[in-house]
């Protein structure tokens, strides 16, 4: 019988293949799906009803990591001020956008991408490219990811990063995406509170 187990953001996985998370690499909480079936009171014999796992308790700092950016501007937390925007113009998914949120975003067919364009089958399931934001500068780069799949800036291949324009053309595997950036020379975010 397979032994589930859940990560802390509530994925189950096989904790026999997998030492943490697949989806978002969190380590597990040995929390044994078999063990969090239990019989209610009231049930009949055989009968199995599923109750909540019960989980360790969580380290003592559970909050969010979030980036020096995201506390200059007073952001709450959870939130991501988007930067930008890519809008699919051609490929399956034509017609739908994506924001670009402050530093890296990694793009990739598999929900776990900070962008995922699902419907691509010749997008790499992880780290295709990679889309930074720089707050400091104001600057936008696009980055060829770990896959082996290409990735090509106005037709022209991606092999080191690549500072974006706006408008610019990104293309991987069958899908095209427009730059289209918000953050730049006429607006940024502006700190919520002066440092002390």
């Amino acid at each position: 019988m397979q032994s589930l187990t859940r990560c802390t953001k509530g994925h189950y996985y096989d904790s026999e293949k997998h030492t943490s998370c697949p989806f978002c690499g969190v380590q597990d909480l040995d929390i044994d799906i078999q063990k969090t079936m239990a019989k209610r009171p009231g049930s009949t014999d055989g009968e199995v009803k599923a109750t909540r796992p019960q989980s360790k308790s969580p380290p003592a700092d559970d909050s969010k990591t979030l980036g020096v950016f995201h506390k200059k501007i007073g952001v709450e937390s959870g939130l991501e001020p988007v930067v930008g925007w890519l809008v699919a113009i051609k490929g399956p998914a034509k017609g739908r956008d994506y924001r670009i949120t402050p530093e890296r975003n990694f793009i990739g067919r598999s929900e776990a991408m900070d962008i995922s364009i699902l419907n691509d089958e010749t997008i790499s399931r992880d780290n295709h490219a990679v889309i930074s934001y720089n707050p400091k500068n104001l600057s936008f780069r696009l980055f060829p990811g770990e896959s082996k799949r290409l990735v090509f800036l106005n037709n022209e291949e991606v092999i080191t990063p690549e500072v974006l324009e706006p408008y610019d053309a990104i293309e991987l595997g069958e899908t095209t995406l427009l730059f289209v950036p918000f953050c730049g020379e006429h607006f940024q975010w502006r700190q919520g509170e002066e440092e002390e």
